[in-house]
C-alpha cells in the first residue's frame, strides 16, 4: 500500500497565526521607521542646541572683548 502526499490545507487558527504575524510584522516596521523620524529630529534638535551654545559664548567673549579694549588707553 503506498502512501498519498497529503494535501496541505489552512485552518482557521493557521490562517489567524499568520494574519498576526503579518500584522505584528507591519506594526514593527512602523515603530522602526517612527523610531528613525525620532532619532533624525533628536539630531537636528542638538545641532541647534550646540549652535545656541557656541552662539550664547561668542556674545559673551565679545562683550568681554569690548570690555577689554575700551578699558585699555
Amino acid at each position: 500500500m503506498a502512501e498519498q502526499p497529503h494535501e496541505a490545507f489552512d485552518c482557521a487558527p493557521g490562517l489567524r497565526l499568520r494574519a498576526h504575524e503579518k500584522v505584528s510584522q507591519i506594526h514593527h516596521d512602523h515603530l522602526c521607521r517612527r523610531l528613525e523620524r525620532l532619532e533624525e529630529m533628536l539630531e537636528r534638535l542638538e545641532r541647534r542646541v550646540w549652535l545656541t551654545v557656541y552662539g550664547v559664548v561668542a556674545a559673551i567673549l565679545a562683550q568681554s572683548f569690548q570690555s577689554i579694549v575700551a578699558a585699555l588707553p
